[in-house]
C-alpha cells in the first residue's frame, strides 16, 4: 500500500486511508477505505483497492457513515441527568471535567464503602470496546467484574472456549490466505476443495475478522461448499450439499458424521495415532450415532449424511466454518468438541487450505487480559458465577452473565451499586434475555454510567451520565481480527476528523485510569499506547502502522510439529495431555462427560411434546442484514428505507393455516413472552420452523418509558427463557425456542 496515507486534494478537501471497525458496529475486518473530508464534514466514502482483503469492496453500512457521523440526533458531548429521572429526556450537557467529577469520587467512595467488586462494566459485541472494556473493569476502574450480559456467554466465548479446552489454541478460522499479500497466489496457500459452512452466514455477518466475500473468491477459483443451516440461505443454493437440519440438533449431525468417517476408516490414521487423545473412546462413543437414527433426530437424510460425512473426509484440504449455531445452543459444548475432532482426524487441522490456528490471545487481545494483574488474587477471586462454572471462569476473564442477573435481582453474594455500560444495547434484543427483568435490577443501582454515540432504549432507560464515544472515522486506532485469538490483519485506523467532544474506548480508559490507577496507564499518547503494544512483536511503531496501513503476520503451518503451540516449546499442542483432546481431560475435571454427546433441545417436539401442541413453531433468530449490526443503524435512513421493518420467515404452507399473508403484522409468543414482526413468506423455510429477526427498537417512537423507542414491542429476547444453559455453563436457546403465531393489526404490543 502507499505510505501516504493522508493527502491534501485540490479542491480544498483531504483523503485519509483507514481500516474500518467501530463504531458504528461491525466485527473486526478492518475494510480499507478512503475518507475524504471537506470544511469539516465527512463528504465520501470509497473502498481502498488496495487493501490486501477487501479490494475497495465496501458494505452500505460503510457507504453511508457520513449519514451516522453527521446524524442530528447524535450525541457528542457528555450528558447527565438525575438518577431519580431515569426513562425520562431529562438532560444537561456537561464537560468531560464535570464528568469525571461525579464519576471519580463514586468510583472511589464505592470502593471504600463496599470493595470495588461492587462496580460492574457491561460490554457487547462487535464494537472496539471488545477490546477495551476488560481493561476499563481491571485497570482504569479496578474492579474484576465485566459482564457481556448474554445468557450462557452465548457469542463467540463459547468457541473459542471449547479450542482452547480441546486443543490449547486460538480461534480456528478457515484458511483463506489472508496473511499473504498476493493472497491465493502464494505458493503456501492450496485452495480448500471443500468449504462446511455450519450455522454461519459470512456474506452478511463477516464474522470475527473474516471477510464474508473471501468464500466467494474461493468459489471462483473452484472451492465448493456444504451447507449447514435450518434456513436456505444465498450460499445454501450454491452448495453441493445442502443439510436443512431441526434447530438445535446439530450435535447430533456431528456425531453421525464422526460414525460414517471412523466406521467406514475414512480418519487420517497418522494424524490420529500422533496427535489424537481418546480416540478409541470416541470411536464407542459413535456407535450410539448411527445415520438413521441422526436422520430421524435431525431431519437430514439419511443418504445425505452419509454422502456428506465421505466427502468431508475424503476431500483435501476441507475446513469448516463454524458460527453462532454452537455458541447459541445448550449443546454448543458438546457440539463444538465434535467439529473440532471433525477437523482433527481427517488431517484438515493447521494445514494449508485446513483451518489456522492461532495463539489464545496475541497483541492488544493479550494486553487486553493481562490488566487483571492490577487485582489481588482476593479480588479477582470475587468475580460474579467464576466458581459456580469454572469452565466459563477458567477461559472468559468475565463474569457469568446469567449469574450476575441473580446477583442484581438478589444482592447475593454481594450486591452491586454502580453500573458501567459500554456498547451494548442490553434490554434490546441483541442482548439480555428477558429483558424486563434486567431493567428492572438495574434500576437499583446508585450510579449507571453509559458510552455510545446515540441515545438508544438502554441509555434512556438507566443511564445518569452518557459519555459519547467517535466514530472509527474520528479517533486512531487499531483494528485486529478474531481480537487477537486469531490475527490474520492488523490495520491502523486513522483519525479523518473529530465531531464535537467525543472520546475513544481507549481514551476513556486512559483518563479514567490515570486518576485512578496512574501505574497501569504510563502512556502519555494514544499513538504511545499503540507503539508500545506494536513495537515489541511487530519492529513498527504506529505512524508505520498507518503508512503501512495493513499488516499481514506471517503464518507457520503444522505448528504442532514445530513447538509452536505450546508454551514449552516442545511438539504437541498446549492441552492437558498435549494432543488434541477428542476425550477431554478438563470436562470430565469439571464434572462433565468427557466425549462429545447429544442432548435435545429444553424445548420442543421431543422434550415438551404437550407444549409444542400450544406452540408448534420451532423459532431461530440471529440471522444477519447488510443494513444493521445487531441493533445498531436504525436511526439511519437510507438503511431504514432498505429495512424498514423487523421481519419473521414463515414458510406459505404454514402461513395459510394461520390466515396470514406476506407483509401482515404477525404476533410470536410462547410461555415466557411475545413480540411483533412482519410476516415475510418463503419457501426456503420448514413449515414447522419460523425465523425471527433480532435487535429491534424503533428510534422514531417515543424515546421515554414505558415506551423507550417501543423496545418492547420487537423484543424477541422476551421469549427466550433466563438460565437454560449447558452443563458447562455456555450456551442458550437463542436459537431454539418454540412459539405460535397469529395475524395482528399492527406493530405494538396491547
Amino acid at each position: 500500500m502507499k505510505k501516504e496515507w493522508k493527502v491534501e486534494n485540490a479542491d480544498g478537501s483531504y483523503t485519509v486511508r483507514t481500516c474500518g471497525w467501530s463504531p458504528p458496529g461491525e466485527h473486526p475486518v478492518g475494510c480499507g477505505m478512503k475518507l475524504t473530508v471537506k470544511d469539516g464534514q465527512l463528504v465520501d466514502v470509497e473502498g481502498d483497492p488496495e487493501h490486501p482483503i477487501t479490494n475497495g469492496r465496501l458494505c452500505v453500512r460503510c457507504l453511508t457513515l457520513p449519514e451516522y457521523v453527521h446524524h442530528p440526533n447524535r450525541i457528542t458531548t457528555p450528558m447527565k441527568r438525575d438518577p431519580k429521572d431515569r426513562g425520562k429526556d431529562k438532560w444537561t450537557p456537561i464537560s468531560w471535567d464535570e464528568a469525571w467529577d461525579i464519576i471519580i469520587p463514586k468510583i472511589n467512595q464505592l470502593k471504600q464503602d463496599h470493595g470495588a467488586e461492587s462496580i460492574i462494566v457491561f460490554g457487547g459485541t462487535g464494537r472496539e470496546a471488545c477490546l477495551y472494556y476488560y481493561p476499563l473493569a481491571f485497570a482504569s476502574i479496578g474492579t474484576p467484574n465485566v459482564s457481556q450480559p448474554i445468557s450462557g456467554w452465548s457469542c463467540y466465548g463459547p468457541r473459542c472456549a471449547i479450542t482452547d479446552f480441546i486443543l490449547g489454541a486460538g480461534y480456528p478460522e478457515i484458511d483463506f490466505a489472508g496473511n499473504y499479500p498476493d493472497r491465493y497466489d502464494n505458493p503456501n496457500f492450496e485452495l480448500p476443495q471443500y468449504v462446511v459452512i455450519w450455522g454461519k452466514n459470512p456474506l452478511y455477518s463477516n464474522p470475527d475478522g473474516f471477510f464474508g466475500h473471501s468464500i466467494i473468491d474461493m468459489k471462483k477459483r473452484g472451492t465448493k461448499f456444504i451447507h449447514i443451516d435450518p434456513r436456505m440461505t444465498w450460499l445454501g443454493t450454491r452448495s453441493e450439499y445442502v443439510c436443512r437440519l431441526r434447530p438445535g440438533t446439530d450435535t447430533a449431525l456431528a456425531l453421525g458424521f464422526l460414525n460414517v468417517i471412523i466406521n467406514e476408516e475414512l480418519y487420517d490414521k497418522e494424524f490420529v495415532e500422533k496427535w489424537c487423545y481418546g480416540f478409541d473412546e470416541l470411536k464407542e462413543r459413535v456407535q450410539q450415532y448411527p445415520p438413521k437414527k441422526v436422520a430421524d433426530i435431525t431431519w437430514v437424510p439419511e443418504s445425505t449424511i452419509i454422502e456428506v460425512a465421505r466427502t468431508m473426509a475424503t476431500a483435501k484440504p476441507c475446513s469448516i466454518q463454524w458460527g453462532l449455531a454452537v455458541d447459541m445452543n445448550p449443546n454448543g459444548v458438546q457440539l463444538g468438541h465434535s467439529i473440532l475432532a471433525l477437523t482433527a482426524i481427517t488431517g484438515n487441522l493447521d494445514v494449508p487450505g485446513g483451518l489456522t490456528l492461532g495463539p489464545p490471545s496475541s497483541l492488544l487481545g493479550k494486553w487486553r487480559m493481562e490488566t487483571r494483574s492490577n487485582l489481588s488474587d482476593e479480588l479477582w477471586d470475587k468475580r460474579l458465577g467464576a466458581k459456580e462454572w469454572p469452565a466459563v471462569g477458567a477461559v472468559m476473564a468475565t463474569t457469568h452473565p446469567d449469574e450476575t442477573l441473580d446477583t442484581l435481582e438478589t444482592g447475593k453474594p454481594y450486591k452491586l451499586r454502580m453500573a458501567w455500560i459500554n456498547s451494548t444495547n442490553v434490554l434490546a434484543p441483541s442482548s439480555a434475555v428477558q429483558p424486563e427483568r434486567w431493567y428492572k435490577a438495574l434500576q437499583q443501582m446508585e450510579l449507571i454510567v453509559a458510552q455510545d454515540l446515540f441515545h438508544n432504549p438502554t441509555t434512556m432507560a438507566l443511564a445518569d451520565i452518557f459519555l459519547p464515544l467517535p466514530t472509527f472515522a474520528e479517533h486512531n486506532g487499531v483494528v485486529i481480527t478474531n481480537y487477537g485469538r486469531n490475527a490474520i490483519t492488523l490495520g491502523a485506523m486513522n483519525e479523518a476528523l473529530r465531531v464535537g467532544d467525543t472520546k475513544s474506548d481507549l481514551e476513556v480508559c486512559m483518563e479514567l485510569g490515570k486518576r485512578l490507577h496512574p501505574d497501569m496507564w504510563p502512556f502519555e499518547t494514544v499513538q504511545d499506547f499503540f507503539t508500545n503494544q506494536l513495537q515489541p512483536e511487530l519492529g513498527i511503531d504506529f505512524e508505520g502502522l498507518s503508512e503501512l496501513g495493513v499488516y499481514q503476520p506471517p503464518y507457520d503451518y503444522r505448528k504442532y510439529e514445530k513447538g509452536l503451540l505450546r508454551m514449552d516449546g516442545e511438539p504437541g499442542f498446549n492441552t492437558v495431555t498435549g494432543l488434541v483432546e477428542l476425550s477431554s481431560t478438563l470436562f470430565e475435571n469439571w464434572g462433565d462427560d468427557a466425549l462429545p454427546y447429544y442432548k435435545e433441545p429444553p424445548y420442543g417436539p421431543v422434550s415438551t411434546p404437550e407444549l409444542f401442541k400450544e406452540y408448534p413453531l420451532i423459532l431461530t433468530s440471529g440471522a444477519r442484514r447488510t443494513t444493521s449490526f445487531h441493533s445498531e443503524h436504525r436511526q439511519i435512513e437510507t438503511l431504514r428505507d432498505i429495512d424498514p421493518d423487523p421481519l419473521v420467515e414463515l414458510n406459505p404452507e404454514t402461513a395459510a393455516k394461520l390466515n396470514i399473508n406476506h407483509g401482515d403484522w404477525v404476533e410470536l409468543e410462547n410461555m415466557f413472552g411475545k413480540c411483533r414482526m412482519k410476516a415475510h413468506l418463503t419457501t426456503t423455510i420448514h413449515p414447522k420452523v419460523c425465523h425471527a429477526q433480532h435487535g429491534w427498537w424503533y428510534p422514531e417512537k417515543e424515546g421515554e418509558a414505558p415506551s423507550l423507542f417501543g423496545v418492547w414491542d420487537a423484543n424477541l429476547n422476551t421469549m427466550i427463557p433466563h438460565k437454560t444453559i449447558g452443563t458447562l455453563g455456555f450456551g442458550a436457546p437463542y436459537k431454539q425456542m418454540i412459539c405460535k403465531a397469529r395475524r395482528v393489526e399492527g406493530p405494538e404490543l396491547s
